[in-house]
């Protein structure tokens, strides 16, 4: 009788000991696969998309505000009708296209955003320099405020794309060095990796203005 309690025992031990053994081994795995980056990607890449979000979002409130400047700066100088159209123009070309998340994966896409964006900062810099020659609309409350709003969105955007140059970099770095190259063959193949914004250089120029009139 004491034997066969003493087997029971045993097994019992053996069971217990097994799954304990098993548990470990799985909390283990679980730490040492997470000590070596395998949700990385996912999470970097996420870290993107956030970034993009707030990249796009600035963008669109810059343009948001260019039907009331134009208006603005119409009640004043409307013979300025080149910059007027210029303006209208870039934005429309901002606002009709197609922005989506497989854009940031695709080199030509992301480079025709950013020459739109681009075309569209300069042509609202060329609007803010034709209010030089009008004091009394550098004087006019409206213009102000729209101004301040103009000078705070670009200020943003410098920070927006900022950030989202940050994370791509990790994002890349992340796909191109190991272990994350492992991770993305065995489990993130999908992934690839991510466009940036460049500065051209006609975003390191001041745009000029030709006031002379016929």
């Amino acid at each position: 009788m004491s034997a066969m309690v003493a087997t029971t025992t045993t097994k019992v031990t053996t069971k217990l000991t097994t799954k304990f053994t098993t548990l470990l081994v799985s909390l283990v795995s679980l730490l040492f696969l997470g000590g070596c980056g395998i949700n990385n990607i996912p999470t970097y890449d996420e870290a993107v998309d956030g970034a993009w979000s707030e990249v796009q979002n600035q963008y669109k409130r810059r343009a948001d505000l260019v039907p009331n400047l134009i208006e603005t700066v119409k009640g004043f100088a409307a013979q300025e009708k080149d910059v007027f159209i210029e303006v209208t123009e870039a934005r429309a070309k901002v606002s009709q296209m197609n922005v989506s998340p497989e854009m940031l994966s695709d080199p030509a896409a992301f480079e025709l955003f950013q020459q739109n964006q681009a075309g569209l900062g300069g042509a609202l810099s060329k609007l803010m320099l034709v209010a030089e020659r009008y004091p009394d609309l550098k004087s006019n409350e409206n213009f102000l405020a729209l101004q301040n709003q103009l000078e705070g969105t670009e200020n943003r955007i410098a920070v927006a794309r900022g950030d989202y140059i940050t994370a791509v970099q990790q994002y890349n770095t992340e796909l191109r060095t190991i272990p994350g190259r492992w991770w993305r063959k065995f489990m993130y193949s999908e992934n690839t990796a991510k466009e940036t914004f460049a500065v051209s250089a006609s975003e390191t120029q001041t745009p000029t203005v030709d006031f002379n009139t016929n």
